[in-house]
C-alpha cells in the first residue's frame, strides 16, 4: 500500500436500510414455501462488498466520498412526477413497487435519492479531482429505470441522473456511459435514446432482461442515432469477448466522440459463479476492462471516471469483482484470496478465445456501427 491515494469511494451504511426481502411472487404474495426466499438485490451484496474493502486493507488507500440526497429536481431531471409520486405512496405504506420488479420498503424513497446523489458526489469528486477516479458503492441500483417507472430492482437511474448533473452543473457537453452488467441498461438507453450528449454503450447477455431491449439495431434515434451502442453477447462469453468488444468497439467510438467524462454501470453479474446470468467474467476480466476504461479517460478526459455499483449477486464471487475494479482504480493490489482457484479460469476456453457466436456478434455490431463511425 501506498499513502498516495488515487481513487475515491462512495459508500453509506443507509444504503443497506433499503431492504427488498423476502423475495415476493409477482402478484405481491408470499412464495409457498415454509421458509421465505431473500430477494437477489438484498442488502448482503453491497454489506459484503464493503467488508471485504475493510478487511483487504484497502479502504485505507481511498478518499471517502460522502453522497448526499438528490434533489427532487435532480431525479426530475430524467424522471417524471408520477414516477416520484409513485415511489413516495409505497414508502409511506411501507410495501408496493416502482413499476415493474422495483420494490419499494419504507425508507425506500429517501435511499434512492441517496443513490442517486451518490452517483452525483462521484461526479462532483472526479469533475474538482478530489480524486479523478471515484467508485460509487451504492443501492438500490438504477440502469433498468426508464423515465416513468422502476424495473428490475431499480428505482431512479443513478447514472442517468449523475449525467445530467454533471451536463447542468459542470457544463458537459459530452458523457460516454459504458454498462457492463450482464442484463441491458434499457433505462438509461431510453431516457438518452434521442441524445447526441451521451454516448452509450451497453454489453449484455443477449435476450436475457429485459426482453426486447439492446439490440444491436437499436442505435438511437433523432439527433441521437448513433449514440447507442448495443453488444448482445451470447451466453458464456468470457473475458476474450468483453475484451475484444472493448478494443474493437468501444475504443475507437469513443475516440471520436472524445467525451469529457466516462461514466460505469458496473454490475458485476456477468461474473463466472453469477445466479442471474451465464456469463464467464472474472477478476482477472474486470481489471483489464478496469484498465481500458481508466487509459481511456486518460486519453480523453483528464482522466475522469466514476464507476457506479449495479447489479451482482453471487454473494462469494461479485464482492471479488468489484473489489478487483476498485483495485485498478486505486493502482493497488491487495492479494487476497479469491474462491475460484486461480488454475481454473486460465483453462477455460473463453478466457482467451472470442468464440464464435461472440465473433459474428461483433461483427454484427461494427456492421451496424459503421454507418456512424468510422471502425475501420
Amino acid at each position: 500500500m501506498t499513502n498516495e491515494r488515487k481513487a475515491g469511494l462512495v459508500f453509506s451504511h443507509r444504503y443497506l436500510q433499503h431492504n427488498t426481502n423476502p423475495f415476493r411472487l409477482p402478484s405481491g404474495g408470499s412464495l409457498p414455501f415454509v421458509e421465505p426466499v431473500d430477494h437477489p438485490s438484498n442488502p448482503r451484496l453491497v454489506d459484503r462488498t464493503m467488508h471485504l474493502v475493510d478487511l483487504s486493507g484497502l479502504s485505507e488507500d481511498l478518499v471517502p466520498v460522502a453522497p448526499y440526497t438528490a434533489s427532487e429536481d435532480a431525479i426530475l431531471a430524467c424522471h417524471t412526477p408520477e414516477l416520484l409520486e409513485r415511489v413516495k405512496a409505497a414508502d409511506a405504506a411501507g410495501k408496493g413497487d416502482a413499476g415493474k420488479g422495483a420494490p419499494v420498503g419504507r425508507g425506500s424513497y429517501e435511499i434512492a435519492r441517496l443513490a442517486a446523489g451518490g452517483v452525483m458526489a462521484a461526479v462532483d469528486a472526479v469533475m474538482t479531482n478530489s480524486p479523478k477516479r471515484v467508485y460509487a458503492l451504492v443501492r438500490p441500483p438504477g440502469h433498468h429505470a426508464v423515465a416513468d417507472m422502476g424495473m428490475g430492482f431499480c428505482i431512479f437511474n443513478n447514472v442517468a441522473v449523475a449525467a445530467r448533473h454533471a451536463q447542468q452543473k459542470y457544463g458537459i457537453e459530452r458523457v460516454m456511459i459504458l454498462d457492463w452488467d450482464v442484463h441491458d441498461g434499457n433505462g438509461t438507453q431510453s431516457i438518452f435514446y434521442d441524445d447526441p450528449s451521451v454516448l452509450f454503450f451497453s454489453f449484455h447477455q443477449n435476450e436475457l432482461y429485459p426482453a426486447g431491449w439492446g439490440l444491436i439495431d437499436q442505435v438511437g434515434e433523432g439527433d441521437g442515432v448513433g449514440r447507442t451502442v448495443n453488444v448482445p453477447l451470447p451466453a458464456g462469453s468470457g473475458n476474450a469477448a468483453y475484451m475484444a468488444s472493448m478494443e474493437e468497439i468501444v475504443l475507437p467510438i469513443a475516440r471520436q466522440f472524445a467525451p469529457q467524462l466516462i461514466i460505469v454501470s458496473a454490475g458485476q453479474d456477468a461474473s463466472a459463479s453469477d445466479p442471474l446470468g451465464r456469463m464467464s467474467v472474472t477478476t482477472d476480466g474486470y481489471r483489464a476492462m478496469t484498465q481500458v476504461m481508466i487509459d481511456l479517460a486518460e486519453e480523453c478526459c483528464e482522466g475522469r471516471l466514476v464507476a457506479a455499483q449495479e447489479g451482482g449477486y453471487s454473494e462469494n464471487y461479485a464482492p471479488y469483482c468489484t473489489l478487483a475494479i476498485i483495485e485498478t482504480m486505486a493502482e493497488q493490489r491487495t492479494q487476497l484470496e479469491e474462491p475460484i482457484a486461480p488454475e481454473r479460469p486460465p483453462s477455460w476456453p473463453q478466457t482467451t478465445t472470442v468464440g464464435l457466436d461472440a465473433r459474428a456478434t461483433l461483427d454484427a455490431v461494427k456492421q451496424r456501427q459503421s454507418e456512424y463511425w468510422n471502425l475501420g
